[in-house]
């Protein structure tokens, strides 16, 4: 950061100008609480945690050994993967606009956690065509 006779002046990567421009992130000082991009970052990972424990283990697992309807999976997993993706493109986008010291690591973590994701809402709507 430089100071300047206009106020601080924050220097970034080319790397950062375009993750800023591709979430639409508004230049200037953070709106984003510190509080409030952790309790997104949690939220967003519990959801996609959720997503999995449902594909891996109650549809699969639970609901057979119940004698509860088997075939339920895909129509429940669609709505709560894309609702966990969003989450997730949401919690990115906090991790930026607060301009957090942790946003590339983050959005490691977040990508990877979104391609897990992905790959079971896929495998939902292949089998729901099928």
């Amino acid at each position: 950061m430089t100071v300047t006779n206009d106020g601080p002046v924050v220097l970034r990567s080319r790397a950062d100008l375009a993750m800023r421009r591709l979430l639409f992130v508004p230049p200037g000082p953070s709106t984003v609480s510190d509080d409030a991009v952790h309790r997104m970052f949690s939220f967003s990972i519990v959801l996609s945690g959720l997503r999995c424990l449902l594909s891996y283990v109650v549809f699969p697992i639970a609901t057979p050994a119940l004698g509860l309807a088997t075939g339920v999976g895909p129509a429940i997993g669609i709505p709560i993967a894309v609702l966990a993706l969003v989450f997730d493109v949401i919690g990115i986008r906090r991790f930026w606009v607060n301009d957090h010291q942790w946003r590339w690591i983050m959005t490691a973590i977040y990508a990877a956690v979104m391609i897990l994701v992905s790959v079971l809402l896929a495998g939902d709507i292949v089998h729901l065509a099928s």
